[in-house]
């Protein structure tokens, strides 16, 4: 309990000293992960009422999608007259395919726009264009930084296969999203990552929004299980220092998700872990994780930050019945 105590504390003293920083150097565009705010709120601080942010009039979040309770957050705790622009593109492609802009209004879990001079679309599975409803982020026509290849890469084989296998010459971001109707855009999370349960599309990220707002559960994962020739829903928790993972508990997180979603968004299996495989980056490694469920090869182990949290994942007897 008392190394628990250390580690909120440092936690604390790291996001303060961020807005320490943003006030001292009188930044005008913040940079940050979703992460970071979410942490922040979580934390209970209110930098509105310690901190001068006079000269911020934008705060960029980008690692995740934004949750809808963090803008809610941004504008009562952060700052009221700001533009927060959650957004989203690629080291690949050296940009965004959704961004902000300040001349548009922010809307409550949106992102505001597509980025100008790319042909941003979200397509259904046969490649017809859809509007207000779940499909493929993707790009259809070539843009200025896009690769034209990869490193050692013959015949362009990984790279057809990573962008393009998906549509004819149409960019596949490998993002799962939303037009909405105020021309913005939701991503429900990433395409490979999309649990089929009876045959439903379902984007994690859904399942994300509701259990970070617990304030038991310190960070999750979920993935879909083989199981019975269909697909079941499996959420890992990872829980506040001491709790529990009881029955009453899983009712709660369980009910959490079913009155904000679906009957199909709710877990079939609710196991408690020590540790969640994440990127250098703090991206939860969601593919890293079914692979170690189902018994597979971890193809991109060299991209977990923290490989020994994998073993958490290993031989669970609750996966098994």
């Amino acid at each position: 309990a008392d190394r628990f105590t250390r580690c909120v504390i440092k936690l604390q003293l790291l996001l303060e000293t961020a807005f320490d920083y943003v006030e001292s150097e009188k930044i005008n565009i913040f940079g940050t992960s979703a992460k970071f705010i979410d942490t922040a709120k979580k934390q209970g601080l209110k930098p509105a009422k310690t901190h001068d942010f006079e000269m911020l009039h934008t705060i960029l979040s980008t690692g995740s999608p934004l949750l809808p309770e963090c803008y809610d957050y941004v504008y009562d705790d952060i700052k009221s007259d700001i533009c927060l622009s959650s957004i989203s593109g690629g080291t690949d492609i050296l940009s965004c395919f959704v961004l902000g802009n300040p001349v548009w209004p922010v809307w409550r879990g949106e992102m505001q726009c597509r980025g100008l001079g790319l042909a941003v679309d979200v397509f259904d599975d046969d490649g017809h264009s859809i509007f207000q409803e779940k499909g493929e982020l993707v790009c259809s026509k070539p843009f200025p930084s896009m690769p034209i290849g990869f490193w050692n890469d013959l015949n362009n084989e990984k790279y057809q296969q990573t962008y393009f296998d998906r549509f004819d010459n149409t960019w596949c971001q490998g993002d799962y999203a939303e037009i909405t109707a105020h021309d913005g855009l939701i991503i429900h999370g990433r395409s490979d990552s999309v649990i089929n349960p009876g045959g439903v599309r379902i984007g994690t990220a859904e399942i994300y929004r509701q259990v970070d707002q617990l304030t038991e559960v310190i960070a999750s994962v979920v993935i879909g299980q083989n199981w019975d020739g269909d697909i079941r829903v499996v959420l890992f928790v990872m829980l506040e220092s001491g709790l529990v993972l009881d029955e009453e508990l899983s009712k709660k997180i369980k009910q959490k998700i079913r009155e904000n979603t679906t009957p199909r968004h709710v877990p079939a299996k609710i196991i408690k872990v020590t540790d969640i495989p994440r990127t250098r980056s703090g991206k939860i490694t969601e593919l890293a994780v079914r692979q170690v469920v189902h018994g597979e090869e971890v193809k991109n182990k060299s991209e977990v930050f923290n490989p020994e949290s994998l073993d958490c994942f290993l031989d669970l007897d609750e996966l098994t019945s």
